[in-house]
Parts: C-alpha cells; sequence; structure tokens
C-alpha cells in the first residue's frame, strides 16, 4: 500500500507543512492527504504544490473536504470548482466528501433523490479536471451501510464516482470489513485506517468531538491494538490477486495524541506485514 499521514491529524498542533513533510519523508510515508481547509489556506503560499512535494519523493493522495449536497446549485458549484484547481495544484487526482450528513435512515425518498441528483451533478464537474469523486463510508450520511452504498454507486450512476473504504466505519455498520470489502471491491480507490478500544467509544470519531480541541480521546488506539481486526483485513487484502490493492492509496488516520509515534509504528506494522506476502518492499525500520 501507499501510505499517507493526514494533515487533519496534527489539527490542534503548531507544525508547519514544511515539519510534516519532512517527517513523513524521515519515516518512510508516501503520501499525504491534505484537509481542505489546510489546502485552501496554503493556496496563500504557492510554492508550496505538487512539484515542492515531489521533492520529498512524496504526493498528494486526496483532498478531502465536505461538499454541499443539498442549498443552492450555485454554492456548491463554486466550492467544487475551487476544491479542483486545489486538487490539480497539489497533483491529487482525488476529492473526498461525504455522501451528505443525513444517515440512509432519516431522508425520505424525495431527499435521497435530490442528494443523489446533486452528487451526480458533481461528478460531471469534477469530470472536467480530470478528478475522482471519492465517498467516505461513513455513519449519517447515505454510506452509512452497504446496502445504501450500493445503491448511492448504482443511482448517481457516474464512472468517476468511487469508494474510501473506511474500515472502522464499516465494521461500525456491522458489516463484516473483509466480507463488505469483497462487495465494494470494483468500487474501491482509497483506504483510511484507524481503530477503537471498544465500540461503546466510537462517538469519539463524531465530528464536533474530533474537531475540538478540548474534545475526548478516550478509546483511540493505534491500528493493531484495537476492536477491528485489521490483521485479519489487511492479510486479505494484501493475498488479492489483483496488484492495484498493493499499490492503493491508504490513509492513517489518527486523531489522537502522540500522532508522530502512533502514526510511525502503525506505517511500520503494515509494511513488516507486507513483506510477509513479498509485496513490493519498503523500507522498514
Amino acid at each position: 500500500m501507499k501510505l499517507s499521514i493526514c494533515t487533519i491529524s496534527f489539527r490542534h498542533q503548531l507544525v508547519s507543512i514544511d515539519q510534516l513533510v519532512n517527517w513523513a519523508r524521515a519515516n518512510h510515508f508516501q503520501g499525504i492527504e491534505l484537509w481542505g481547509v489546510h489546502a485552501k489556506n496554503l493556496a496563500e503560499q504557492p510554492s508550496y504544490n505538487k512539484d515542492w512535494l515531489a521533492g520529498f519523493g512524496l504526493s498528494a493522495s486526496m483532498i478531502s473536504d465536505y461538499l454541499p449536497l443539498q442549498g443552492p446549485e450555485t454554492a456548491a458549484f463554486q466550492k467544487v470548482q475551487q476544491l479542483c484547481l486545489l486538487a490539480k495544484h497539489w497533483g491529487a487526482t482525488k476529492l473526498r466528501t461525504f455522501a451528505s450528513n443525513l444517515g440512509s435512515h432519516q431522508v425520505t425518498e424525495t431527499e435521497r433523490q435530490d442528494i443523489t441528483r446533486r452528487m451526480r451533478d458533481i461528478c460531471q464537474w469534477t469530470a472536467q479536471h480530470g478528478i475522482t469523486l471519492i465517498v467516505e463510508i461513513h455513519p449519517g450520511t447515505l454510506a452509512d451501510t452497504m446496502a445504501s452504498t450500493l445503491r448511492l454507486l448504482e443511482d448517481v450512476n457516474q464512472p468517476n464516482l468511487k469508494i474510501n473504504f473506511d474500515v472502522l466505519h464499516v465494521w461500525e455498520s456491522g458489516a463484516d470489513p473483509v466480507e463488505a470489502f469483497q462487495l465494494l471491491k470494483p468500487e474501491i480507490e482509497h483506504f483510511h485506517l484507524k481503530n477503537i478500544s471498544s465500540a461503546d467509544l466510537l462517538s469519539v470519531f463524531s465530528p464536533p468531538n474530533v474537531y475540538s480541541a478540548s474534545g475526548s480521546r478516550e478509546g483511540l488506539v493505534p491500528l493493531f491494538e484495537g476492536a477491528v481486526d485489521y490483521q485479519r483485513f489487511l492479510e486479505y487484502v494484501m493475498q488479492q490477486p489483483d496488484s492495484k490493492f498493493h499499490h492503493m492509496d491508504a490513509s492513517l488516520e489518527w486523531f489522537g495524541d502522540q500522532c508522530k509515534q502512533t502514526l510511525s509504528q502503525d506505517r511500520y506494522n503494515i509494511q513488516r506485514l507486507e513483506q510477509q506476502f513479498d509485496l513490493p518492499q519498503r523500507i522498514v525500520n
């Protein structure tokens, strides 16, 4: 896998993009997943771009933001255009969003049709820039169950709509991650990897808590120490005959303290596992 750090992991730390990129290179990551607000603010310093990042042997694996799927079309169009230009500036070909802020059991059929129509429009807008729209498996959205996610893909019916397979949120939905991977495999273009000590503490991932500097971090644990069985899941993915999954972008999405220590250890453990399956060798130390 091509492993990325997420700039959102450092949202409450006084760390510059220079420091993050130098650290990512020194710790053998291959990419950076840029939070949308970080990409927007860095636009004031245009020398930070895809060429600058490539100088460190890194790439921008994805821009992650939240697109308006309801409300005025003009506002949605303007935001999509802005994010597509930022993605091109950084050399990213993927733009991640959530499938609304309403769960599949909360929406009326009319609301669902409206959201689907907007997503279809957004896919067509991003396609003009060569950008793939990535929808994340996430609670409280139209991609909160496997059935709803499959329906969303079918209803939008655009070739550049793909899935960010967030393993924890798949597990949170009640699905088995291995079975869900098999079900969604043709549409997966990115992985988010994170874990929790217990399902009772999943509320720690609610956006308001994540964004709050004083929010709870209880239950956040390294990848191989939590309730989701990453050993089983990653071994299954690594044994896939389709080599695209051996080179797929995967972001370590850590929201807790001790960012660098945790990310470095998780990166080491994943790449050590890869070596057991004779996948493309990366530096492990």
